[in-house]
Order: C-alpha cells, then structure tokens, then sequence
C-alpha cells in the first residue's frame, strides 16, 4: 500500500508542494471518486488512479542528461563541497534520482542520472562494456607506443590493471580517450602512466550518447528512445 500524494509524486504529477495543490483543487479520482487526501492509503496493483481523467501508473522512469561543470563533486550529498545534485531543476527533487558511475570535482561533461536501479548498475559494471568517450589536454603528445600500451591494458603503478582502452592522439597535447570501465581517476591515472599529465578532462559520450548542444551546467531528461539506446546497445 502506498500514499495517494507519494504515488502521486512517483508517477511525475509534481513535487510534493505541486502534488498538495493538485489534490486540493479535486483533480485527482480514486475508482472514479474524487480524492483529496494525501495520506490516503492505495493499492495501485487494485485500484485505478487518474489526474485530470489521465490514469497514473505509479513510479515513472525517468534518465538525465547532465553537462556537468567543474567544481562539484559526484555525490548525493557533501558537507562540505557542492554536489552535482544542486545543479537539477527542482521539479525533478522528488523523483529520487541518482547519479550513474562519477566524474572527479575538475572533470567536465557528460552525467547521467536515473531513479531506475537496473539500469544504474547495468550502465556502470564493467562487465556490459559501456564505452565512454573523453577528451583531454595534457602535457606531451600522444605516439604509437602510447596507443598500443592503452590498446594492451594498462598495469598502474599501485598495481590497478585496467582493461584495453582506445588512445587517439588529436595532435600536441589533446587526445581522445575510450574506456570501458570507471575506476578511480582512472583516466588521469592512465595518462599519467605514460607521462602525459591530465590538464583539462570532459566526458564527451556515453554509449552512443553524446552531449549534443546541451550547455555547460544544463540537465536535460532523455526521450525514450534515447533510453531505449543505453538498454539495447
């Protein structure tokens, strides 16, 4: 059993300030009967909800593309720093999203989030082989023995062997970077491993997604078909 305002929420009617407005002006039926109490008590399995006469279906899928910024940490919550959640719209606060994998505070790019477990962890195990995209500006420039050292699988200095992954020098000082998994600034780590210190990181795609003209700082919620992409990749 669930709230009528909770099941509400999770079917996209609104935030719960929204939701409280809505019940109050009667737009909201159970079984054909106007409801406007919040705590109600519901089945959605057995009973019928609708808004404005279009039926509800509970919990709603949602997926967000974000441009992050540098300066934000890849978390729910910080005490102490600013995290990626601050930069969603505030109408998306009650569907319980949460980021999928990390970028590091300085990298840039491409964030997705979701509120659908499955796919968050389908999306960051390394057993699915998600290619993500990066580019990057370093010191020195990218040669073959770099490129078939990533295309080999790295071993780093602590020890961490990371998987073969695809260098492509762009000239003196940029290249792009796939890989397939996301250890701990695995990137920055890489580079690093072949004398090529990480300046400037963003993630530029994930699966076939890319960040399009989305701008710097702006979220955007995918269309189904682009959710469908990530599933059947």
């Amino acid at each position: 059993m669930d709230r009528l305002d909770k099941f509400l929420c999770d079917s996209g009617a609104g935030t719960r300030s929204q939701v409280k407005a809505i019940l109050k002006a009667g737009r909201v039926n159970v079984d054909g009967k106007p409801e406007k109490d919040g705590s109600r008590k519901i089945d959605p399995q057995t009973q019928t909800v609708t808004l404005d006469g279009e039926v509800l279906g509970g919990k709603r899928r949602v997926v967000v593309m974000l441009n992050k910024p540098a300066g934000f940490v890849t978390a729910t919550e910080d005490a102490r720093q600013k995290t990626v959640m601050e930069l969603l719209p505030k109408e998306w606060a009650h569907q319980d999203l949460r980021p999928v994998g990390r970028l590091d505070k300085e990298t840039e790019g491409l964030l997705l989030f979701t509120n659908d477990g499955d796919l968050l962890h389908r999306l960051i195990s390394p057993k699915q082989e998600v290619p993500k995209v990066y580019y990057a500006r370093h010191e020195g420039q990218a040669g073959e023995e770099d490129v078939a050292a990533f295309a080999a699988g790295l071993t780093l200095g602590d020890g961490t062997a990371c998987r073969p992954a695809v260098l492509e020098p762009m000239g003196p000082g940029e290249s792009l970077i796939t890989v397939c998994e996301g250890k701990y600034h695995q990137v920055r780590r890489m580079m690093a491993s072949r004398n090529m210190a990480v300046t400037y990181l963003e993630r530029r795609q994930e699966g076939s997604l890319t960040l399009g003209d989305l701008p710097r700082g702006k979220a955007r919620e995918l269309l189904p078909e682009e959710i469908g992409l990530l599933e059947n990749r």
